[in-house]
C-alpha cells in the first residue's frame, strides 16, 4: 500500500512537470510570434497627399525672360505603421525644377502615434529665380505646364512600449505637374 501511493505520487509529479514543460514551450512560441511580428520596426511613410496653388505669377513671352513665383500649400501625411510611436525631428521639403532648388518649406517637430497617421500643411515659396538652364524653362513654362519634385528627408526615433527606441529615417520623393492658365496641381505621384 505504501508503494503503490508512492508511485502515485510520482506520477503526479511526472504530470504536473510535464503540464509546466508544455506551458513554458507555449509561452516561448507566443513570445516569438510576438517579437517577430509586433516588435518589428517598420520604417514610416512621407507622402504629399494633396497641393494646392495658393498664388501665382508668372511669364512665359515679352521682354523678360521666362520665370514663375508661386505659394504652394502641401498636406504632409507622415504614416506610422509600428506599434510605437514616431517623433520625428524639424526638417525642409525642397521643391526642384531639373534637379535645381527653387522653393523650401518646413516641416514642424511632431509625432505619429503608434499605428496612426499624422498629417501638417507645409507652406512653400517657389521662385525660378536660381534656374539657369532659360531653354527648358522658357519651353515648360511657355506650354502652360511645369513639372517640380518635392523631396524630403524625416529622421526620428520609433518608441516601443518605452523600452526599444530605434532611429528611423523616412524620405518622400513626389513629383507634380502644375497648370500655370488654371492654377491647377495634377499628375501628384509619390515613390
Amino acid at each position: 500500500m505504501l508503494e503503490s501511493e508512492r508511485f502515485k505520487k510520482i506520477q503526479q509529479n511526472r504530470k504536473c512537470f510535464a503540464y509546466i514543460a508544455i506551458f513554458v514551450v507555449f509561452q516561448i512560441i507566443v513570445l516569438a510570434i510576438f517579437g517577430a511580428t509586433v516588435m518589428k520596426i517598420k520604417t514610416p511613410n512621407v507622402r504629399l497627399r494633396s497641393v494646392t496653388v495658393q498664388s501665382l505669377d508668372y511669364s512665359s513671352s515679352g521682354s523678360n525672360s521666362p520665370f514663375f513665383n508661386m505659394t504652394l500649400i502641401a498636406e504632409v501625411s507622415v504614416r506610422n505603421k509600428n506599434f510605437g510611436q514616431f517623433k520625428f525631428d524639424p526638417t525642409k521639403a525642397n521643391v526642384t525644377f531639373g534637379g535645381v532648388i527653387v522653393g523650401q518649406g518646413d516641416l514642424i517637430k511632431a509625432r505619429a502615434k503608434a499605428r496612426k497617421t499624422r498629417r501638417m500643411n507645409v507652406t512653400i515659396e517657389v521662385s525660378s529665380d536660381g534656374i539657369s538652364d532659360g531653354a527648358k524653362l522658357g519651353t515648360e513654362v511657355s506650354s502652360g505646364n511645369v513639372t517640380l519634385s518635392t523631396l524630403a528627408r524625416v529622421r526620428g526615433k520609433v518608441t516601443l512600449m518605452k523600452l526599444m527606441k530605434k532611429r528611423k529615417t523616412a524620405q518622400m520623393n513626389c513629383t507634380m505637374i502644375v497648370n500655370l492658365p488654371n492654377q491647377l496641381v495634377y499628375d501628384l505621384a509619390c515613390k
